[in-house]
């Protein structure tokens, strides 16, 4: 696996100052962003840590891959928070601190004296971001959630699949990682305001909220239209073709998206005449008769090498892609071009910043630390 070397340098966050006292994955994936732009991060943990330390296996050195996914960039502080003087040393962290990442239950926060309110009091400038199942309001204000059953409940579940399988998770936690991505744009927007005002602010962001977001253009669909959007498998509601075609090697998802598109597809594959029948001849009609232009598109897709086929559609100027495994992926030459695997050490490999800054790129400085309280060796013989 290739080690990208990147710039040893203050990133853009340098000299921001984070506690990051959230769990699982919605706060910590934050935490992570933002100490990989350069943020000093302290992750508080309980004595027990985080509940994604013992999700696994895979185990290594004491640490899941899970977890280890989630938290480079920080240094571990275990402060028992039910206690009192682990409460004392929560306000003492947040006395320098800009930012305060957690998610946990407001009867909880109330319970220990740590409301929003009481913190904003008594210190006027820090962001505080929480992350939440449902948010404060409402009639499922305060309870407890999980990606999958906000996937269920925002209707992202009933949308993915087909007609075979019924409702169907996305097989990744899209929820929340969205809202790990929108805590941070919220952590971002409150710093710049700050600068003019010199006041933080409370930022929220629930995972019910952000799987509602995800909902386009389904949720557009229904607004106009007022029909249920159903499960369309790997076909696009909208477009066609957009949609994975079996080949003599691999399968090939063909993403085309103009009549120019079309043509170069049609050209390609040998079909000309499909994109003058008044059938297919613009997007509009081809989303309407879709279930003609399939099987007329499949037989040509049928004898083609996938990986040749798909690399010619490219540089065509058709968006077309060979149906990859994970390794395959992470294995592929422009994921390593891109820098996109990232490595601390010999032991730590992880997937680096989307993100690229041109004078104050991503740094990866701190592997993810085992649980300072762990004596166990947690999977080491996994």
């Amino acid at each position: 696996m290739t080690e990208h070397k990147r710039s040893s340098g203050p990133g853009a966050l340098a000299g921001l100052r984070v506690v990051d006292a959230s769990r699982v994955l919605g706060g910590p994936l934050c935490g992570q962003i933002l100490g990989d732009h350069g943020a000093d991060v302290v992750k508080v943990e309980s004595p027990e840590g985080d509940d994604t330390r013992r999700w696994g296996p895979p185990f290594s050195a004491g640490l899941s891959a899970y977890y280890a996914g989630l938290n480079r960039n920080k240094q571990v502080r275990v402060v028992d928070l039910s206690l009192p003087a682990g409460r004392a040393e929560l306000l003492r962290l947040l006395e320098t601190a800009d930012v305060l990442i957690e998610n946990f239950k407001d009867s909880t926060l109330e319970g220990w004296g740590l409301q929003p309110a009481r913190l904003r009091e008594a210190f006027p400038r820090l962001v505080h971001c929480r992350v939440s199942g449902f948010g404060s309001e409402g009639p499922l204000g305060g309870l407890p959630a999980y990606d999958t059953a906000i996937q269920g409940m925002t209707g992202l579940m009933s949308v993915n699949g087909d007609a075979s399988t019924g409702p169907l998770r996305i097989g990744l936690p899209v929820v929340d990682m969205t809202t790990a991505l929108n805590a941070t744009i919220g952590v971002l927007l409150a710093l710049h305001e700050r600068e003019r005002s010199g006041k933080g602010q409370l930022v929220e962001t629930t995972l019910f909220d952000n799987g509602l977001s995800l909902l386009h253009p389904h949720a557009a669909n229904y607004f106009m239209s007022a029909k249920v959007p159903v499960a369309t498998g790997n076909a696009h509601p909208s477009i066609y073709p957009y949609d994975a075609f079996d080949t003599r090697t691999v399968s090939v998802y063909l993403a085309v998206g103009n009549d120019s598109q079309f043509r170069k597809l049609c050209n390609l594959l040998g079909c000309r005449e499909l994109a003058e029948d008044a059938r297919f001849a613009s997007a509009p009609a081809r989303s309407e008769h879709r279930e003609l232009l399939k099987p007329l598109l499949a037989a040509p897709m049928s004898v083609q090498d996938g990986w040749d086929i798909a690399e010619r559609l490219l540089r065509a100027g058709v968006p077309a892609s060979p149906i990859m495994r994970v390794d395959e992926a992470l294995e592929h030459p422009h994921t390593h071009a891109r820098g996109v695997v990232v490595s601390i050490g010999k032991n730590y490999h992880g997937l680096g910043s989307p993100v690229t800054l041109s004078r104050t790129p991503a740094t990866y400085r701190i592997a993810p630390e085992r649980h300072p309280l762990d004596r166990t060796a947690l999977g080491d013989a996994a």
